[in-house]
């Protein structure tokens, strides 16, 4: 975590003829000054392509949205609060990190889907639509930041796929508020909205990677899903969710009665739900109903589906952390990348502990061989590059750009 007291830090960001991307970092706690020197330390002159912010829903959100946009201008903006912030400098809370694109190696288009909660699927292909913008360039991107307490957010990448297609890779993370489980933001041009879905069509001449692990394992028998609806589980293997989910785990009893207990208990519980691919995959159990005994997902779990309990270490979560830019830079073919952006889920931490995060911050870093590292601490990540599924909890998910 950083301090009050700690100063912007200005990083030299990688150039290349046609494509450059610079990260500026502010702690301060007046957010016109934060913002101000983020976006400064992130742009070092320059005219961007996209602006993109991701800060702590502690800071005054429009004034420190107008403080970065006298550093920008006009250039197209997206953005979210967060359950934290990623820089190379470490993760910290109560903060603010600005990324900046630009150059005429990359072409920028951007479109959003309000009232998100009320159609789902829609609000993601709105966002799509961006991508009708960038259509003639070889290597694409579409970038998703959703609000991540709206709803089913794989209703949310099934829009967007349904307008890309499976040529266009997906990737992003979902806004958070610190925890709260209350309500998020999402920041478009000059606006400061919620229950919404941002779309960022990036198209570059150089190329693109993307990597995704989680560094979870399974735990005793699976169970099955007797009763769900959405994003909500009501029933496994015939029990109350929620009683289930608790005896089975052994949880301590400040979490069968508190929300906030509960909530921080089942960080590092994930369900997972069996793949095709082999890979499970993972859902965020976000919150639990007291009342009718369920659990509250960010994304939908099929009633009739298997589901297990699963664990992991810091050493599993590291060995992921590597593997996903490992990934991710394998696909750029050799070239160097100029930036890695990384969505890392907020429950991750609570297995890593302080000095497991700085680890894996670190690690990003050194993959990024220099370059700019830029990110946030999500309620749920984004990565398709195969397939109709693309929508993942409790995992990293790395975008690398050359």
């Amino acid at each position: 975590m950083t301090t009050l007291l700690e100063k912007p830090v200005r990083r030299r960001a990688q150039t290349q003829p046609s494509r450059w991307l610079g990260v500026g970092h502010s702690a301060d706690p007046v957010a016109a000054v934060a913002g101000q020197a983020a976006a400064a330390s992130a742009l070092m002159g320059r005219r961007p392509a996209l602006v993109m912010v991701f800060c702590s829903e502690r800071y005054d959100l429009p004034a420190l949205l107008a403080a970065i946009r006298r550093e920008s201008g006009d250039a197209p903006l997206i953005g979210c609060s967060t359950a934290g912030e990623i820089s190379a400098t470490g993760a910290s809370e109560a903060s603010v990190v600005v990324t900046a694109l630009g150059g005429p190696g990359f072409m920028i288009k951007t479109a959003i889907g309000k009232r998100a909660s009320v159609d789902l699927r829609h609000a993601g292909a709105i966002a799509a639509g961006s991508m009708a913008g960038v259509s003639e360039r070889a290597n694409r991107v579409l970038l998703l930041l959703t609000d991540g307490l709206a709803g089913d957010q794989q209703q949310i990448v099934r829009g967007a796929y349904s307008v890309v297609g499976a040529n266009v890779p997906l990737v992003g993370g979902c806004a958070g508020d610190d925890l709260k489980m209350q309500a998020t933001h999402q920041l478009y041009g000059n606006s400061v909205l919620r229950d919404a879905v941002i779309g960022a069509a990036i198209g570059s001449d150089a190329p693109l990677g993307i990597g995704v692990r989680h560094g979870w394992r399974r735990v005793g028998e699976p169970m099955l899903v007797t009763r769900s609806a959405n994003n909500r589980v009501y029933e496994l293997d015939d029990q109350p969710a929620l009683d289930a989910y608790l005896e089975r785990l052994k949880a301590p009893l400040e979490a069968h009665a508190s929300p906030s207990e509960f909530t921080n208990f089942a960080q590092t519980h994930p369900l997972g739900l069996d793949r095709r691919s082999g890979e499970d995959q993972v859902r965020f159990v976000a919150e639990a109903d007291f009342a009718d005994r369920s659990l509250g997902c960010i994304a939908e779990v099929p009633q009739g589906g298997l589901a297990w309990l699963m664990e992991g270490d810091a050493d599993s979560v590291l060995a992921a952390t590597d593997a996903a830019c490992a990934d991710a830079l394998e696909s750029l073919g050799g070239a160097r990348p100029i930036g890695l952006l990384a969505f890392d889920c907020i429950a991750r931490k609570g297995v890593l502990g302080n000095d497991g995060v700085a680890d894996e911050v670190a690690r990003v870093a050194r993959h990024a061989g220099g370059a700019p590292v830029a990110g946030f601490y999500t309620y749920g990540e984004i990565a398709r590059t195969q397939g109709v599924s693309g929508f993942h909890n409790q995992t990293l998910v790395i975008l690398a750009l050359s």
